[in-house]
């Protein structure tokens, strides 16, 4: 593990935070081991006052690691060595984009006007299908998914769904019995095309009178409830809408910016050699 950490952060960040270790005359910080672990894992905010004891020893001991390795470099002069160099100029112009985009997508706004605009004009793309909730029971044979629908033939509502859960339970085969054979809301394309069909077929509270054959065996099948195709609400969509356009535009922003550049900049390409 400290070997990959190691490889996972250059220079050390030292602040005036609470000191954790001093390694031949260098503090290392908490600051500094926030700023590690905010290298190593972006995506998650992790912090050293949020990891447990053995985590918290494991990442100061790769940053102790990280900086005796550092004072080794720095002892065998690699500072000056011309590889070295070439990638520090590197890192540098790679930080500064990292920097300068940042700052360009801070800037980058979305109105509510804007999103309520783009919800109007693309409405295919806020629909959400029709759905049905359904139970099953799967069984081995066409005979014996006969004798189930026998004993549930004639029970309607409640009395009907709850003698539907208790076979599930006790006769199906499939790893839903358990829970009485739910298998929650799904759409028409979630699931196999005879299942799928049948049970859209349905009205809610019905079974098949007939057993449903699939590669999986034979289902008996219960619609508990169904919704029908709907528009999903502007305002549970906002939020994902405005990311989806700042992103595009912070994208079209950079890359009118990289154009603009270019044309002001004096650039020269040499022929290959």
């Amino acid at each position: 593990m400290a070997a990959v950490l190691i490889l996972g952060m250059g220079t050390s960040l030292l602040s005036a935070g609470d000191v954790l270790a001093t390694v031949n005359g260098t503090k290392i910080t908490k600051e500094e081991v926030n700023a590690f672990l905010r290298q190593m894992q972006p995506n998650q905010p992790v912090t050293y006052a949020m990891l447990d004891p053995k985590n918290r020893k494991d990442v100061l001991n790769a940053v102790i690691e990280m900086e005796l390795v550092s004072q080794a470099a720095k002892k065998a002069g690699m500072e000056k060595d011309p590889e070295y160099q070439r990638m520090l100029d590197l890192a540098r112009k790679k930080l500064l984009i990292n920097a300068y985009a940042r700052k360009q997508f801070e800037s980058t706004v979305i109105s509510d006007s804007e999103a309520k605009e783009f919800y109007q004009k693309n409405p295919d793309k806020f629909k959400m299908p029709e759905q049905v909730h359904a139970r099953h029971i799967l069984l081995k044979s066409e005979k014996k998914a006969r004798e189930v629908i026998d004993q549930l033939k004639g029970l309607k509502g409640e009395a009907l769904k709850k003698r539907f859960i208790e076979l599930a339970k006790k006769e199906s085969t499939g790893p839903t019995g358990p829970k009485g054979g739910d298998l929650g809301y799904f759409g028409r394309n979630q699931m196999v095309l005879p299942f799928s069909k049948a049970a859209f077929a349905l009205k809610k509270g019905e079974i098949t009178l007939q057993p449903v054959k699939t590669q999986f065996g034979w289902h008996v099948i219960y619609v508990e409830d169904k919704k029908p195709s709907r528009v999903v609400p502007f305002e549970a969509v906002k939020p994902k809408i405005i990311a989806s356009l700042r992103q595009q535009r912070f994208v079209e922003k950079m890359k009118q910016e990289t154009e603009n550049l270019k044309k002001k900049a004096k650039i020269v390409m040499e022929s290959a050699k």
